[in-house]
């Protein structure tokens, strides 16, 4: 369950990134000067879309890291009734995930520009009709809490927690009173920093938490956890009380380039797969993919070390293309 944006991107000059003042290589939200920048984008630019929106990239990634059976993933968010929510559906359809969106009509479908130039991607978010999603007008739906009970593996990222809280409890809680699995992920600084009630609400149900190291960082500072060493921050989060005493917390923190960091009852590193600077393409979507090679293998019961092998595999593969995307198949046993 997560935030569903429309990625839109394209390549283009640099008058546009000017007429817009964004950098190069940027990651903000929109303001009302960025109104027209998306209508621009594609009229001026050939574009491409690609179903967005960090859990989504997660889930699309499992999908892919596991082929078949088809449609193991489930994902809930909102979207606009427009072209932008239609071409969602499509893109959701075509990575094979059973995606069902509570559509509403006040607001647009949210979308992602990614504004390419050179190696460079400047980013720029605009949540509209993704801050709309209600527990009541969709969650709670006999329907669809059919499929959140048919689910063995919960993931949410911490963006969804300045959406809808609400929703999140009932998930976590429905996943700790029948022994299953609830995953969240930091996603943000700013969400440990100003959406830390909201994330110390959940965290009691949280059986595995991603975060990386700058979100470690903040979470560590917030948190009054009195260190900056990642080992340390890890063994105080996975300490942190937890509801369900049938399973002990996994705490897993990636460090870009350096070692993952894992905390279940010992503290554990392993190092991410090398990659030559020229073949880097572009990290955005990286963490997304890590997590999805991660729950790829979670779900199936595999152990810790098989998990962090995918996840390592999904994140090297996603870093070597534009955007969040992949091959056809993946090359991983």
């Amino acid at each position: 369950m997560g935030n569903p944006l429309l990625d839109i991107s394209a390549v283009v000059d640099k008058d546009f990134l000017d007429k817009y003042t964004l950098k190069p290589n940027d990651q903000i939200l929109a303001e009302d000067k960025h109104k027209e920048l998306f209508e621009e984008l594609v009229k001026k630019f050939k574009v491409e879309y690609h179903a967005g929106g960090a859990t989504q990239n997660s889930i699309k990634i499992a999908q892919w890291m596991i082929q078949e059976p088809h449609k193991v993933g489930t994902f809930f968010g909102c979207i606009g009734k427009d072209k932008f929510g239609e071409i969602l559906m499509q893109k959701a359809e075509e990575a094979h995930i059973e995606a069902h969106y509570y559509e509403q009509d006040e607001e647009p479908t949210g979308t992602c520009a990614a504004c390419i130039t050179g190696d460079n991607r400047s980013l720029v978010a605009n949540l509209a009709a993704a801050n709309c999603y209600k527990k009541d007008k969709h969650l709670d739906l006999e329907q669809n809490w059919k499929l959140v009970e048919k689910a063995k593996v919960y993931y949410i990222a911490g963006f969804f927690l300045t959406v809808s809280l609400e929703s999140i409890l009932k998930v976590a809680k429905h996943a700790s009173e029948n022994n299953k699995l609830f995953c969240l992920n930091l996603s943000a600084p700013f969400i440990c920093q100003f959406f830390k009630e909201n994330l110390m609400k959940v965290m009691p149900y949280v059986d595995v938490l991603f975060g990386n190291e700058t979100e470690a960082a903040a979470f560590a500072k917030e948190q009054d956890f009195k260190t900056k060493d990642i080992k340390e921050i890890a063994k105080k989060a996975q300490a942190l009380p937890k509801e369900n005493k049938k399973r002990q917390r996994i705490v897993v923190l990636t460090q870009g380039k350096d070692e993952t960091v894992i905390f279940s009852d010992k503290v554990e590193t392993f190092p991410v797969l090398k990659i030559d600077p020229k073949d880097l393409v572009d990290t955005t979507g990286a963490g997304d993919a890590f997590v999805g090679g991660f729950l790829s293998e979670l779900v199936q019961e595999k152990p810790l070390v098989q998990c962090v092998k995918a996840a390592h595999y999904a994140a090297n593969v996603i870093i070597r293309q534009a955007g969040c995307t992949f091959p056809e198949k993946p090359n991983f046993n």
